[in-house]
Order: C-alpha cells, then structure tokens, then sequence
C-alpha cells in the first residue's frame, strides 16, 4: 500500500433469515449499520469491491495499471467489511488476552448467502476453519499469500475478473479484447460513466462540502471505501480531477482521517470494528 503523496502545482483548469446478535453490544452495533447513502436508493447498487475496482479501471481502457500491486489485496479487504456491514461476520468480543484489532479473530455471525458469488465464497471458508483467523491472516489467505499448502484452498482466484463481470452484469462495463503486441487481453472499458462519476462525486463531496471532521459521523460505507481506495492504491483516481485548491484539502483531510489510531476510532463505534481493523492491517502490511 503507498502512502499518500501531493501533486505538483498545476495550472487551474475547469472541472472536466439472520442469526440473532449475541449480545446487546452486537445489537447496538447492527442498528448503528446504514444500508448506504441516501441517495443510493435511486442508483445502481454495487459492493464496496466492485466500487473499488470501478476507481482502479482506465475508463476507455479498461484495466487497472499494470503497476498497481496492490489492487488484489484491497479487494480482499473489502470482502471481509462488505461481509461485516451485511451481519454475516464479525471480530471476537474485547478480552484482557486480546485487546488489539489484529489479535482479535473473525468469527461468524450468519451463514446465510448474501447472493454475491464472492461474498458466499467467502463465508463459506470462514465457516469450514477449523480455527478462526484473524483480520490480516484472512487477507493473505483469500490473496494466496500463504506458505502453508493445506490453506491454499481458501485464495478466491480471478476476483478482479469475477468483479468485472459482475460489473458487466449490471450495465456498467463492456467487454473487450485488446491485443498487446504478443497476447490478447480481456478488458473492461466503462460504459456507463454516469455511475462512476456518482461515485468519485461522493467520495470528493464526503471530504469537501459535506466534512464532518468525525468518522464516527460519516456513512459508514463512505468511510469503508475511502480505506479501501488508500489500501489498493487507486485514491488518487479519486481526487485528480479535482482543482488544486480543492486537491490539497481532499487530501490533507483523508491523511488525516487515515492517520487516525484504528484502535482508538474502532472502540468509539463497535458497528464500525471490520473497517478499523482491515486498515490496520494494511498499515502493517
């Protein structure tokens, strides 16, 4: 994951059935969950991982940058959260042995399927561990990053392919083949801009005009991708349409946001723990 850089000056230019909470603290925890933004109800529904590799996709291209490593493991991250802010996980309760983020195991909340071949995928492998896994073993596993050949069969393969699809599915993407001189590569060039740009607009609104100086204020879903995009390196797709002015206060402000002490803001809003705790697993990584 790259750390956060400023741009040089530029000249200005125009802007272009669920299982019931174990305790009330759960409880409390899943009242506190917004289903999205209010305006989402009119626009097409997407998981935070097809969010996120829409930010990371070259619009008339259609692929992410050859040199963005770090896309594969954000994609995991975002599996875990979208599966915690839907109830189906969640991190093992507080104890005097386990009081960090990253000791803390995933447990199962409910394995009903959410209907995402990824998600299921995913919740599956989580209920047939013999022992939970934390936060940061969970993305490695679900990547392949693994030494231990008796858990290779917990990696997802092809999940940027697979989110594609999807994306296609829904009339965002189209489906291309590309020729780069010594093979032919499927791409996914975006054909529905509309939806991107709703995106990037509430992504630059969460840090401009509708701040709250508080992640425990923000949506929780906003505050989800905004980790998500800084861990899989395509943050700057977000704000580099921006003018220089508005640039730097994005910036400055999502530093400062993603500076924050997970553990600090996680104990502040439990419903908020999986967010917490995947970015402090990048900040270790």
């Amino acid at each position: 994951m790259t750390t956060l850089t400023h741009r040089g000056r530029r000249p200005e230019v125009g802007r272009n059935s669920e299982k019931k909470p174990d305790s009330e603290e759960d409880a409390a925890a899943d009242r506190d969950l917004p289903d999205g933004d209010p305006d989402d109800s009119k626009d097409i529904r997407l998981t935070l991982m097809e969010e996120v590799l829409l930010l990371g996709l070259k619009d008339k291209e259609g692929y992410t940058s050859f040199w963005n490593d770090c896309i594969s493991s954000g994609l995991r991250g975002g599996i875990l959260i979208e599966l915690a802010l839907r109830g189906r996980i969640r991190l093992e309760p507080l104890s005097i042995r386990k009081k960090r983020l990253l000791e803390r195991k995933v447990l199962l909340k409910s394995d009903t399927p959410t209907g995402d071949v990824l998600l299921d995928e995913t919740l599956r492998h989580i209920k047939a561990t013999e022992s939970a896994e934390t936060v940061q073993t969970w993305i490695e596993l679900l990547t392949g990053e693994t030494w231990n050949p008796f858990k290779l069969q917990y990696q997802l393969r092809n999940v940027r392919e697979r989110i594609a699809k999807a994306l296609v599915e829904k009339g965002i993407l189209t489906t291309e083949k590309q020729n780069f001189l010594l093979f032919d590569m499927t791409t996914h060039p975006v054909s529905n801009a509309t939806e991107k740009q709703r995106l990037v607009k509430k992504l630059q609104e969460s840090m401009l005009e509708r701040w709250v100086n508080d992640p425990n204020r923000m949506d929780r879903r906003t505050l989800a991708l905004l980790v998500l995009a800084h861990s899989s390196d395509v943050l700057e797709n977000v704000f580099s349409s921006l003018a220089d002015d508005k640039y730097d206060v994005a910036m400055n402000r999502t530093k400062d946001l993603l500076d924050m002490d997970p553990e600090v803001e996680a104990a502040k809003a439990r419903g908020a723990e999986m967010i917490w705790a995947v970015l402090a697993a990048f900040n270790k990584s």
